[in-house]
C-alpha cells in the first residue's frame, strides 16, 4: 500500500530539505507559540520558498484568530489548515470559506467514548488528524507533538466520510506496525524524528519516511 507522510513542526532550512529529499508527501509548519517548534508566518514562508509543487503545505494551527489565519494565508499560502484545538464544527466551516482552504481538523482519542466527537466533524472537513490526548499526569502538555500514542485499535474498523491521518507517539520503531494494524493512508510525525524538543533530527526523517513508504 502507498502511504502519504506528514512531517510536522519542521522549522529549519536542513531539515526541510531533508524532509523533500526523503519524500515527505505533506510538511507541517507550526504556528502554536508555546510549542517549542513554533515558526512565524514570515518565518514559515522563508521556509517553503523553494518547496516543490508536489509536496503539499500544512499551516498547524491551536484555535488561531482571523488575524493569524490571514497572515499565515498571505505568507505561506497553505495548501491546508489544520485546526488542532478546540475549534468546533462551525468553525471548522467558517475556516475553510473564509480562507478557502481545505481544513485538517485533529481530533484527540484515548478511549472509544472519544469517538463521538467525529461525526458532527465528517460533513465540514477535508481530512481527519487523529492524535493521542495526553494524559492527565504529563505536566505542560501541548495540543499536540507529545510524543504519546493511543489504542490505534479505535480507528481500526473506522469508516468517515473523510479521509484520515494517524498521528501520536509514532517513530521509525512503530509505524510500519501502526500502519498495519489501521489501514491508513497517511501518517503524521513531529516528536518521533526529534533528538530534543523542537530540534528535528535528519537522520530520523530520513529513516522514517523510509519505514513508512515500504510497509
Amino acid at each position: 500500500m502507498s502511504v502519504d507522510v506528514k512531517i510536522c513542526g519542521l522549522s529549519t532550512p536542513e531539515t526541510m530539505t531533508q524532509a523533500v529529499l526523503s519524500g515527505a508527501d505533506y510538511v507541517g509548519l507550526n504556528f502554536y507559540e508555546p510549542s517549542p517548534r513554533f515558526v512565524t508566518p514570515e518565518q514559515a514562508g522563508a521556509l517553503v520558498r523553494d518547496l516543490p509543487a508536489n509536496v503539499r503545505k500544512v499551516a498547524v494551527t491551536v484555535d488561531a484568530s482571523d488575524e493569524l489565519l490571514g497572515a499565515i494565508a498571505a505568507t505561506l499560502n497553505p495548501d491546508f489548515i489544520q485546526l488542532h484545538g478546540r475549534e468546533d464544527p462551525t468553525r471548522v466551516a467558517q475556516v475553510r470559506d473564509t480562507f478557502g482552504r481545505p481544513v485538517i481538523k485533529a481530533i484527540m482519542l484515548r478511549d472509544p467514548s472519544d469517538l463521538d466527537q467525529i461525526p458532527p466533524f465528517d460533513a465540514v472537513a477535508d481530512m481527519f488528524l487523529f492524535d493521542a490526548k495526553a494524559p492527565d499526569s504529563l505536566e505542560n502538555a501541548l495540543p499536540g507533538g507529545n510524543g504519546v500514542a493511543f489504542d490505534w485499535s479505535l480507528i481500526a474498523e473506522l469508516e468517515t466520510r473523510t479521509p484520515h491521518m494517524l498521528s501520536g507517539g509514532l517513530t521509525v520503531e512503530n509505524v510500519a506496525l501502526a500502519i498495519e494494524q489501521t489501514g491508513v493512508g497517511a501518517v503524521d510525525v513531529s516528536s518521533g524524528v526529534e533528538s530534543a524538543p523542537g530540534i528535528k533530527d535528519v537522520e530520523k526523517i530520513r529513516r522514517f519516511l523510509i519505514a513508512a513508504k515500504t510497509v
